[in-house]
């Protein structure tokens, strides 16, 4: 048997579905509701050009003691970092500094406390 996995798309913990759409939304994400008529909607959805997240209501969530975490890897981590830091959305947006494993990267602490840990290959002289 050959199967091919095609996508991926993590689930994200959060108390309010609403409220989390409306702090991706700001941050530039494409967001619906899977019910969108529903006042306290259960699951929704964030897009950017392809790549999905999906976010699950967990009222008793603890933001402090939340493990979830993903990797996004983009093509330029530094114009990333300040649209976000200019939508000014609560959180945590930590400053981008390059890694000894050759990857320009920040992160990003949701109010429900998932990580969004974002990267870019590092451009050397001479690139793009």
């Amino acid at each position: 048997m050959t199967v091919q996995f095609e996508r991926v798309a993590p689930i994200l913990p959060v108390r309010d579905v609403r409220a989390a759409l409306d702090h991706y939304r700001s941050l530039g994400f494409t967001v619906t509701a899977y019910d969108e008529a529903a006042a306290d909607p259960v699951y929704g959805f964030l897009d950017w050009n392809g790549v999905s997240l999906h976010l699950t209501r967990v009222p008793d969530l603890d933001p402090e003691r939340s493990v979830v975490a993903c990797y996004l890897y983009v093509s330029d981590a530094d114009a990333l970092h300040a649209a976000w830091k200019a939508a000014r959305v609560g959180g945590r947006l930590t400053a981008v500094s390059d890694t000894p494993y050759g990857l320009r990267e920040f992160a990003h602490i949701d109010p429900d406390g998932n990580l969004l840990r974002v990267g870019a290959e590092v451009r050397r002289d001479g690139d793009g």
